[in-house]
């Protein structure tokens, strides 16, 4: 990969100078619809001459604005709404609204899915936009819209695209004060105390750039939740909101507290068992459905870092949701409840105990005991969304049970706002994983491996009032990505990113082609800087910013950094084998025999399963020690190449977004840099050894780098 850079900073240094575009924010972020030129224009204005739209519905009406909005931008002239088919029409249509049977089977697109075909009708050559149902035409024409802005060939279209997971969707942590949890990208979007009155333009903003990547759900409040989301006047604003996205296709969900029947209910206990609390949820879902008719359902996180839940009656998870689950059926809700939990006590044995092995411990023994109208959201690895973590073991492991993906897109351990890690190839990673049950973790998401209907997937909103959405420009690629994955998850991630670059910045190759390699090692530069060879959770408490693999005196053992890495004079790692922890045991047989013995682990998971001598060659020859620092160096060093890269795309970049882009790089590089130097002084501190041949000494001593300290570090509103 970075020899890939190295080649076009040599090409690039001989580009000819472009004008450079107009100014730009990245408010539009990648529905630009950037004017077009040459045959690209030529071509979208020959197949965009007007549009015919049968359908009446809200969807298709939107379907049609948008096409028209995104090729008068294109190509200069706006497509006239037609009754009848002439050459260069787009027709949308679906079975209901269609005069004729359409050259499409209906059985192939199913709810949402759509097809794009050239096609000759009435000895016309027509674009067709063919969906069962209106969403789908909605789709299709966003999909059109992204082949037209990336100039790709619109001569001879035949696709058919259907969604492989039922519910895609954004978990929003914005909490009802304005701040959001793990928000890099400003205050939340949100405008409760307007809302329902005031409905900013900019919800409509954002449903359109959720539909253009098929996301269909809005979890509008934190996880760590208030019980006055639930009230009326909440529910109304709740309520708002859901009617500017139904066009879209978005379902609105509320992340629901558990001791919402004390807190609000008058109720003296949220025991799931008791009758009254059951029927007090079952009249609230009444209520809510009442001034939503197509709420999609609760959120909940309980029992997890404080947060109440239906343990605190001696009841199980399954007990808890299920509970749920009967209030929200007959309004064809569903429940998604969390699997991040972890004891709220401090471990018996911090030597042994592994808070990688709680969520599984919880819920594999509850298989088969959910109602069928719950799924439970896992996150992508067993911790905490770290820069690489191994899959969660919960995926494969739970058959009888519909399991949702979590994915975090606000990038909390991962550079947060400023850090340039495309985050597209975790997800790709993790998706593509093994389960050693018969088939991949994406198969286990979207019902494949075990034949489930209800599937879903979530990603961690990075999204905030910046004008830019998402703290920065690149970042906006990592909503898009998740959006795309979860649509489809056998799409790679370079080329999501091939699609982002081009209606971003250009489809020009000589910007997209450096833009996506910059982002191909993105992220696995900032596991070299960060968490190399499987270390994890090194970074500083509370805020999560920075390195701080030192801290070792928090109250509970699993909030202290040194808790995961293990360094000591031997050697580093968390032993999770039978010698240690055992954690290896809840993968199935295949993965755990792999993963038991070191010489079968992958290295770049090595001290997340084991704890590995200092002296342990590596397959380069090198030692664990070396190899360790020369990881850090290499962070180091892409980061800087991105710098180059980034320099030479001045002359086809807008001044604001290469400005922006250029002091974030520079903003990364030294703080790449600041965690080679304080993980180095620290870990050589515990391990005696001298650095190799070459490596620079780290700029401050130990003591400098523990001083530091960020009390009002963004996204962590204490």
């Amino acid at each position: 990969m970075w020899s890939r850079l190295c080649c076009w900073l040599l090409a690039c240094a001989i580009l000819t100078v472009a004008p450079a575009a107009s100014a730009e924010d990245g408010y539009q972020l990648w529905l630009r619809y950037a004017p077009l030129q040459g045959a690209a224009l030529q071509s979208a204005a020959a197949h965009a001459k007007a549009i015919m739209v049968p359908a009446q519905g809200p969807s298709a009406q939107t379907a049609q604005a948008e096409l028209q909005r995104g090729f008068a931008s294109l190509t200069g002239k706006t497509p006239q709404s037609t009754q009848s088919l002439t050459d260069g029409t787009i027709w949308l249509a679906t079975p209901a609204s269609s005069p004729t049977p359409l050259p499409v089977s209906p059985s192939t697109l199913g709810e949402e899915g759509y097809a794009i075909r050239t096609i000759r009708m009435q000895g016309k050559t027509v674009t067709l936009i063919a969906a069962n149902h209106d969403i789908g035409l909605l789709y299709g024409a966003f999909h059109l819209l992204r082949l037209a802005s990336s100039e790709a060939d619109l001569d001879h279209l035949d696709i058919t695209s259907t969604p492989r997971i039922k519910l895609r969707m954004l978990n929003h942590w914005d909490n009802l004060d304005g701040t959001v949890e793990r928000g890099y990208a400003g205050a939340s979007i949100w405008d409760w105390w307007h809302l329902p009155d005031f409905k900013d333009p900019r919800y409509t903003e954002y449903a359109r750039a959720n539909a253009s990547i098929g996301i269909n759900g809005t979890v509008l409040n934190n996880v760590n939740a208030k019980a006055d989301s639930l009230t009326a006047p909440y529910i109304a604003k709740a309520a708002a909101l859901a009617d500017v996205f139904r066009p879209y296709g978005i379902k609105v969900y509320l992340s629901a507290k558990w001791s919402a029947p004390i807190e609000i209910g008058s109720l003296k206990t949220a025991d799931p068992l008791d009758p009254q609390v059951a029927k007090w949820w079952a009249a609230k879902a009444d209520e809510i459905y009442a001034a939503i008719p197509d709420f999609g359902g609760f959120l909940v996180k309980a029992n997890s870092e404080g947060q109440p839940g239906p343990q605190d009656y001696h009841r199980t998870h399954a007990d808890g949701a299920n509970m749920l689950a009967a209030a929200l059926k007959p309004h064809g809700g569903v429940v998604i409840w969390r699997a991040f939990v972890y004891a709220a006590g401090a471990q018996k044995d911090p030597r042994l105990d592994d808070r990688a092995k709680q969520a599984y411990d919880d819920f594999k023994p509850l298989d088969g005991k959910f109602a069928d109208n719950v799924l439970v959201q896992v996150k992508n690895g067993a911790i905490d969304f770290q820069p690489r973590e191994p899959f969660h073991p919960l995926f494969g492991a739970m058959p009888k049970t519909p399991l949702m993906m979590e994915f975090q897109i606000t990038k909390e351990y991962i550079g947060q706002s400023t850090h340039l890690t495309y985050l597209g190839p975790l997800f790709e990673e993790t998706l593509r994983a093994d389960t050693g049950t018969g088939g991949t973790v994406a198969d286990v998401v979207d019902g494949k491996l075990d034949h489930h209907r209800l599937t879903g997937i979530a990603g961690i909103a990075n999204i905030g009032t910046d004008r830019n959405w998402s703290g920065s420009i690149f970042n906006q690629a990592d909503w898009y990505a998740f959006g795309r994955l979860a649509w489809d998850p056998q799409l790679s991630a370079q080329q999501i990113a091939q699609e982002w670059a081009a209606q971003t910045f250009s489809p020009d190759p000589r910007v997209v082609t450096p833009v996506v390699a910059m982002m191909e090692g993105s992220r696995e530069a900032a596991v070299d800087y960060m968490t190399p060879l499987g270390l994890a959770h090194v970074m500083g408490t509370g805020h999560h910013y920075g390195p701080a693999p030192w801290i070792a005196n928090l109250e509970r053992p699993e909030w202290n950094p040194v808790y995961y890495h293990r360094a000591d004079a031997e050697g580093i790692g968390f032993d999770r084998t039978a010698k240690g922890s055992n954690a290896i045991a809840q993968y199935a047989p295949p993965v755990a025999a792999r993963l038991s013995k070191l010489e079968t682990t992958p290295e770049k998971e090595w001290l997340w399963f084991h704890h590995v001598g200092w002296d342990q060659k590596l397959a380069s020859g090198e030692t664990l020690w070396d190899g360790l620092v020369h990881h850090y160096d290499h962070g180091v060093a892409y980061v800087a190449g991105m710098q180059q890269t980034w320099e030479t795309l001045r002359p086809l970049i807008d001044a604001e977004r290469f400005t922006q882009t250029q002091t974030y790089l520079a903003i990364q590089h030294r703080e790449a840099q600041w965690w080679r130097d304080a993980s180095i002084a620290y870990f050589q501190s515990i391990s005696h050894r001298p650095l190799p041949a070459g490596a620079a000494a780290p700029a401050h001593g130990l003591d400098w780098y523990k001083a530091l300290r960020f009390p009002y570090a963004p996204g962590n509103p204490k």
